[in-house]
Parts: C-alpha cells; sequence; structure tokens
C-alpha cells in the first residue's frame, strides 16, 4: 500500500511523505503508482521549479518514499499551498477510487 502523509502546521501544509508501493499490479503496469509517483513529480517541480521555493526534497528509492519539507517561509506561499491543497485532493480522489492501495492522512 502507498501510504501519504502531508504535514499541517497552524493551517499551514509544510510538507508531505509519500513511500510505499500500491501493490496494485507488477512494477511496471501498476497505475495507481503511476498516478501517484505523477502528482507527486507534478507538486515538486510546481513548487521547487516554477515558484523557486527551495522546499528540500529526498528521495529514497530502497524504501520507495519521497519527503518534501517545505521553508519556514516561501516567497509565493498562496500558490505553494495550493498546489499542496490540489495534490493533496487528487491522491484523495484516488484513494476513493482505490481503497484497498492507497491511504491519505493530515498529520498535525
Amino acid at each position: 500500500m502507498t501510504r501519504v502523509e502531508f504535514f499541517d502546521q497552524d493551517g499551514r501544509i509544510t510538507g508531505f511523505c509519500c513511500e510505499g508501493h500500491s501493490g496494485y499490479a507488477e512494477a511496471g503496469s501498476d497505475i495507481v503508482c503511476a498516478a501517484v509517483t505523477t502528482a507527486i513529480r507534478m507538486a515538486e517541480c510546481t513548487i521547487n521549479d516554477v515558484c523557486g521555493s527551495r522546499a528540500k526534497t529526498r528521495v529514497n528509492d530502497k524504501e520507495a518514499r519521497i519527503t518534501l519539507t517545505l521553508p519556514a517561509t516561501c516567497d509565493e506561499e498562496e500558490t505553494v499551498q495550493a498546489v499542496l491543497t490540489g495534490l493533496m485532493l487528487t491522491l484523495c480522489e484516488l484513494r476513493d477510487e482505490y481503497p484497498d492501495y492507497i491511504e491519505v492522512m493530515e498529520v498535525q
């Protein structure tokens, strides 16, 4: 199962951690993993490359984990929060469609 945790501090999403393979299908054919990976990559690229927010991104291929942590302040804070909220909603939609393969949580 893929597990995604969004970190919330006083109403501000400060980052996320996504780990695990969904197990929906074999590697290379898993549409759930492909959808999650695409959404995560789009959010990370938008936050760092488009908004220039310099979020810290750590990838651990061995454990199938990616973690993104925002700096204390972002120049494009409103846009970054919109991207992270959109990511959370997208992953919640996937969770609703594939509840046995993805879990989404908000951690305070």
